[in-house]
């Protein structure tokens, strides 16, 4: 079945290209292992050739330490194919090797896809969250090596299915890299690290916020077909890309377990819709976890146009607090004495700019 789609702006390409490039950790960690092998080409597909799957591959083939070629694309929609080789081919034109032949489009793209690589090859699961757990399945079943952009699964019989497949995956021994790319930022790491070594106390509280403007839904056209809408337009409906709060919010929530060094037992929230412009999703929501200790991470989000706005992340403890993030731009962490947060207090503050805090070294 192929679907018509819109042709993404190179604007638009080249905007989420620099994101998104935690798949240069899978390869980089498949480097000594599979370079060692008698032919040592990686072979890459991509599945999925939006933004966040074109900026992924231009970051895996900007990597050093052996060749990498991609090799297959596949998505529902031909148009984003097409865009996605024709900007790749402007920056790596000798390492994308992608013929019509081995470029797929519809529901059963990605079997084709995944089918041109050997075992041991390097497949980029790039679309949303609705298809992920079937994609990532078939990717394990054929011995290929994953790296999947988040979110990886849209309710909980999926996140089953997600799970028994990463099960399955460890014992045949093959390399799963997940889109969590704050965990490469190095000032992250060095807080969460001081963190840990006592600098705030014993952590108790955590507060995580992203408030900011609206996310629209246009209006459906007439005569439009109303699935291939809502894959167009997949922030705005929940069965495609998880929501608001999985699909974005997910970074925040990890950093906020990755400081406290535990993941929660359970939570509680509540949210609601004011504008009809947010499509299927709330456009406010907030939830309060708790770990296994009864401690607390509060978050926070509502996508409204004039009102205050705010991404950033706060760790409270018994001895003082941290910001764990500034600003989306650029995280600039600190450390306090105390829970008043103002510059006589501080204590420690990364002392260099992070603003290529997306990219694995």
């Amino acid at each position: 079945m192929r679907i018509a789609g819109r042709a993404t702006s190179r604007r638009e390409f080249l905007r989420h290209s620099g994101r998104m490039t935690a798949a240069s950790a899978i390869m980089a960690a498949l480097g000594p292992r599979i370079y060692a092998a008698p032919n040592d080409l990686i072979k890459l597909a991509l599945v999925g050739c939006g933004g966040r799957g074109s900026g992924a591959v231009a970051d895996a083939l900007s990597i050093t330490g052996g060749p990498v070629k991609l090799y297959a694309a596949a998505d529902l929609f031909e148009a984003r194919v097409q865009t996605s080789l024709k900007h790749l081919n402007e920056g790596f034109a000798d390492k994308v090797d992608v013929p019509p032949e081995r470029q797929f489009v519809g529901f059963d793209a990605y079997r084709k896809a995944i089918d041109c690589l050997s075992p041991g090859d390097v497949v980029l699961l790039t679309t949303h969250a609705a298809f992920r757990p079937m994609h990532f399945e078939y990717a394990v079943s054929k011995g290929v090596n994953v790296f999947a952009e988040k979110s990886f699964a849209a309710d909980g019989p999926a996140v089953r299915r997600w799970l028994k497949a990463a099960e399955l995956s460890e014992r045949k021994g093959l390399k799963v890299g997940v889109g969590f790319m704050w965990r490469h930022s190095k000032a992250r790491q060095e807080t969460i690290r001081r963190i840990r070594d006592g600098a705030i106390g014993d952590v108790h509280t955590m507060r995580i916020y992203r408030v900011h403007g609206p996310v629209h839904c246009p209006p459906l056209p007439k005569e439009a077909n109303e699935l291939v809408f809502q894959l167009q337009n997949p922030n705005s409906f929940t069965w495609v890309s998880s929501g608001f709060f999985i699909d974005w919010h997910c970074h925040n929530i990890d950093v906020a377990c990755w400081a406290k060094g535990a993941w929660p037992v359970s939570a509680q929230g509540m949210g609601g819709r004011c504008y009809e412009q947010a499509g299927g999703q709330f456009d406010h929501y907030t939830v309060e976890y708790t770990f296994a200790d009864g401690t607390k991470l509060f978050t926070f989000s509502r996508h409204m146009s004039n009102c205050w706005e705010t991404y950033a992340d706060y760790a409270h403890g018994s001895k003082g607090s941290a910001v764990l993030m500034a600003t989306l731009g650029e995280p600039r962490p600190r450390i306090y004495k105390g829970h008043n947060m103002v510059q006589k207090n501080v204590v420690w503050e990364i002392g260099q700019s992070e603003h290529k805090q997306y990219q694995a070294k």
